[in-house]
């Protein structure tokens, strides 16, 4: 579904652009991901809009077929990239599953806040992204995801989510589309 409006009430949640992670190998330039997130950054600041973001330090506990980094991380692994440049009022949720929401009290947060809309940015698209989308319109939220302003290191679930999952979860759209609704909409 394309972009049709933002509700008054919207958070911007950026996944996973962190230290440890931004250095990866992804199908998209990472810079390009991170200049769109901060533009979406900076118009949901200006207009005093929720902000969370959201970092990785581990995984869920149990079995899986693939081996798991068992090592402990590197210093300064979870910590956001400077360029997000993290504002005391952010919300920060530092998670150890694939989304944002489960296991974490940011259900609640942004409840509290009166929050009803959320836009979804970062890596990567078939995990951290996905999985935080979905979480989030599970609880009721609307969703609304930057697709210029996400990429993933294999491009098969990168394509999977923008077709086949997204559509089904919200609507979809530029980081300049949304930036334009955000300045229509407080015009």
């Amino acid at each position: 579904m394309a972009l049709t409006t933002l509700d008054p009430n919207t958070a911007l949640i950026i996944v996973d652009l962190q230290k440890g992670i931004v250095g990866s190998s992804f199908i998209h330039p990472i810079d390009k991901i991170v200049e769109r997130s901060r533009a979406l950054l900076d118009a949901f600041r200006e207009r005093g809009l929720p902000v969370v973001l959201v970092n990785v330090a581990g995984g869920a506990p149990g079995r899986t077929e693939r081996p798991r980094h068992s090592e402990p991380l590197p210093a300064g692994w979870t910590d956001f990239i400077p360029e997000l440049e993290q504002q005391p009022g952010d919300i920060v949720v530092t998670k150890r599953t694939w989304g944002a929401f489960a296991s974490t009290d940011l259900e609640y947060r942004l409840k509290a806040l009166g929050i009803t809309q959320v836009v979804v940015t970062g890596v990567a698209t078939g995990t951290g992204v996905d999985a935080t989308a979905r979480q989030a319109y599970e609880q009721g939220f609307n969703v609304t995801l930057a697709l210029d302003a996400m990429t993933d290191g294999r491009l098969d679930a990168h394509d999977f989510s923008i077709k086949n999952v997204f559509p089904k979860l919200g609507e979809t759209g530029t980081t300049q589309e949304i930036v334009n609704l955000l300045r229509t909409r407080s015009a």
